[in-house]
C-alpha cells in the first residue's frame, strides 16, 4: 500500500518548496524542503510566513 501524501498547500519559492502538514502531536506544521539534489536541507517552522522567510533566504551549497 502506498504510503499517504500528507502535506497540502503546497508552494514553490526556487528550489524550496513549503507545504502544510500535520505533525505527530496533531499540531499544524510548515515545512521548507528544499528540491536540489544531494541537498537535504529542510526544516519545519509554525507559521507560514516564517517557512517563506526561510524558504527565500535558503542558499544551497550544493549548486
Amino acid at each position: 500500500m502506498p504510503m499517504r501524501d500528507f502535506f497540502h498547500s503546497v508552494m514553490q519559492i526556487g528550489p524550496v518548496q513549503i507545504g502544510t502538514h500535520r505533525d505527530r502531536h496533531g499540531q499544524t506544521k510548515h515545512a521548507a524542503v528544499c528540491t536540489s539534489n544531494d541537498c537535504g536541507w529542510s526544516a519545519d517552522y509554525s507559521s507560514q510566513s516564517a517557512a517563506q522567510l526561510a524558504a527565500r533566504t535558503h542558499r544551497c551549497r550544493v549548486r
